[in-house]
């Protein structure tokens, strides 16, 4: 199950247990869950995120990312798990694993793919508040760090 968006909750610890069991053998395990904040960049008080997507659109674009990921790096198993629809804050929104048999490419291949779903991935995100809501686009902080990769090899480019 490498890349899958799914519209209910999961549990992250469960997920690493799971991808711990299917990656056996590897002598690195890196993970990173993302959680719905519960403020805006702004400082508002966030009630609900939603996040929208065209599956195929999406899902196909994450595989590539992924696939990527394993030709820049040694890795033996990788996972990406992405919610979209309603979310409220603390919920795990977003969760990547890597394998490997050394720490530094499991690293990179999450660091990596975190940023491509960040940045390119194909996701529309609103923020509800008490009074109102918003569209939001990518921090000038996440185009900063996906950067990084384009100076390490002309192959690492993201887009």
């Amino acid at each position: 199950m490498p890349v899958t968006l799914l519209k209910t909750p999961f549990n992250a610890a469960e997920v690493l247990q799971e991808f711990t069991k299917e990656a056996s053998g590897a002598g690195a395990i890196v993970s990173f869950t993302g959680l719905v904040r519960a403020t805006s960049t702004a400082g508002e008080r966030i009630t609900e995120l939603h996040l929208q997507a065209y599956p195929p659109l999406t899902e196909t674009s994450i595989e590539r990312a992924v696939q990527k990921a394993q030709t820049l790096w040694t890795l033996d198993a990788v996972t990406v798990l992405h919610r979209i629809g309603d979310m409220v804050p603390d919920e795990a929104i977003v969760f990547v694993a890597a394998a490997a048999k050394h720490r530094r490419d499991a690293f990179e291949g999450v660091d990596y793919l975190m940023d491509y779903l960040k940045t390119e991935a194909i996701f529309w995100k609103k923020e509800a508040y008490a009074d109102g809501a918003a569209w939001i686009e990518p921090r000038g902080q996440d185009y900063t760090d996906k950067a990084r990769w384009a100076h390490t090899s002309s192959k690492l480019e993201l887009s």
